[in-house]
C-alpha cells in the first residue's frame, strides 16, 4: 500500500513537469507543500517578490482550513458535527457549497458533496484498507442527498442531521481559480498551478508557446504520460480509479464512490480528463463525466461549449471530445 501511495504522489509531480518542460530559469519561483490530501506546487515564471510565494502558501493554508473533513475545526468539519444546527461560515465555504450543489442539481445528483456520509467508511489510505460492510454503505447512502444543505446569508446548516459534508470533489478546482485571481492581481502572466495534478496554466510560456501537459497512462508505475494536452489559460483535471484504490480478496476498489449505490463507481472508464477555463468547473465536470460513464459523460460534453475531454477507457484507449477534435 505504501508503493502504491508513493506512485500517486510521483505521478502528480510527473504531470506537473511535463507541463512546463524547458521553463526552468533562475528567476523561477515555486511553492510546494503537502495539502488538500496530496502533494501540491505554484510555480511562477516572472520574476516576483518573495512576498508573492508567500500569499500563495497562506491561502493554501487558509483554504486547507477552512475545507478540510479530516480537520476537525474546519468549517466544513464544523458544519457535519453542528447535529443540524445553523453554523456560521465564511463567503468561501458559502460559495463552494452553492457551486456544490449546482452541479448536483446539473447531474441529477450524480455529483453530491454529501457523500461524506458513505466516504468516510472508505479509507484509501490505510496501511490496510478494508471493504465496509454493506449493512453500514446501506445506511450511510440513505443520508446522501444534497438538498439536504440549507444556506441562508453565511449560515449553513445540514437538515438531515447524519448527512456529511465532503467537498474533495470541487475544493481543489475552487482554490486553483482563487490562487489565479491572487497571481493575476499580482500582474503575475505566467505560471502553473498543480494541486495533486489538478493543473491550472496562467497565460503561456514565456516564450509565448503554449504548456504540454501530459495526462497519466493508467497503474503506469513510471509516470508516463499515455498523451499530453496543449495549452494557455486553461486548467487540466483528471479524475481516475488509479489515483487512490486498494486490492481485496481479488477486487478492485477505487475512491470514486456513487452516491447511487455507495461503492466505488462501475464501468468501462479509467480516468476522464476536462479542459477548461475554470479549475472548478473541471473538477466537478470531471467527477460527473466518470460517473455518467463513457457514452453519457462524452454526450454531455459535446453539449458544452468551451468544455473538451479525453476519456480514457479501461483497454487504454483515448476518446477525444468533438470540440477537442475540431481543434487538433
Amino acid at each position: 500500500m505504501k508503493i502504491k501511495k508513493m506512485t500517486a504522489l510521483i505521478c502528480s509531480a510527473v504531470l506537473f513537469l511535463s507541463g512546463c518542460s524547458g521553463l526552468t530559469n533562475k528567476k523561477d519561483q515555486i511553492y510546494t507543500d503537502t495539502l488538500f490530501d496530496t502533494v501540491i506546487s505554484v510555480q511562477i515564471f516572472d520574476p516576483v517578490d518573495k512576498s508573492v510565494i508567500d500569499g500563495c502558501r497562506k491561502l493554501c493554508q487558509e483554504y486547507d482550513a477552512k475545507f478540510s473533513r479530516t480537520n476537525k475545526d474546519s468549517e466544513i468539519s464544523q458544519i457535519n458535527n453542528a447535529k443540524g444546527k445553523f453554523v456560521e461560515v465564511s463567503d468561501d465555504t458559502v460559495t463552494l457549497l452553492k457551486k456544490g450543489i449546482y452541479y448536483g442539481d446539473m447531474s441529477k445528483g450524480l455529483f453530491d458533496i454529501t457523500i461524506g456520509s458513505v466516504s468516510k467508511l472508505w479509507d484509501f489510505h490505510a496501511e490496510k484498507p478494508s471493504v465496509p460492510s454493506s449493512k453500514k454503505v446501506r445506511a450511510a447512502r440513505n443520508h446522501v442527498n444534497y438538498r439536504n444543505i440549507m444556506i441562508v446569508d453565511n449560515k449553513v446548516k445540514l437538515t438531515d442531521r447524519k448527512a456529511s459534508l465532503d467537498v474533495g470533489g470541487i475544493a481543489k478546482g475552487y482554490i486553483a481559480d482563487r490562487l489565479k485571481d491572487y497571481l493575476v492581481s499580482k500582474n503575475v502572466r505566467h505560471a502553473i498551478i498543480n494541486l495533486g495534478g489538478n493543473v491550472l496554466t496562467l497565460g503561456t510560456k514565456t516564450d509565448g508557446s503554449k504548456y504540454n501537459i501530459g495526462i497519466q497512462r493508467p497503474f503506469d508505475e513510471s509516470g508516463e504520460p499515455i498523451t499530453s494536452v496543449k495549452v494557455a489559460g486553461k486548467s487540466v483535471v483528471t479524475t481516475g480509479t488509479y489515483q487512490r484504490y486498494f486490492e481485496k480478496k481479488g477486487k478492485f476498489y477505487h475512491h470514486i464512490l456513487s452516491p447511487n449505490t455507495g461503492y466505488p463507481c462501475k464501468n468501462s472508464l479509467s480516468s476522464v480528463t476536462i479542459i477548461t477555463d475554470s479549475s472548478l468547473t473541471a473538477d466537478a465536470m470531471s467527477t460527473t463525466c466518470f460517473l455518467l460513464g463513457y457514452e453519457e459523460g462524452m454526450k454531455l460534453v459535446n453539449l458544452l461549449d468551451n468544455v473538451d475531454a479525453v476519456f480514457i477507457t479501461d483497454d487504454n484507449e483515448i476518446h477525444y471530445s468533438d470540440n477537442f477534435l475540431k481543434k487538433k
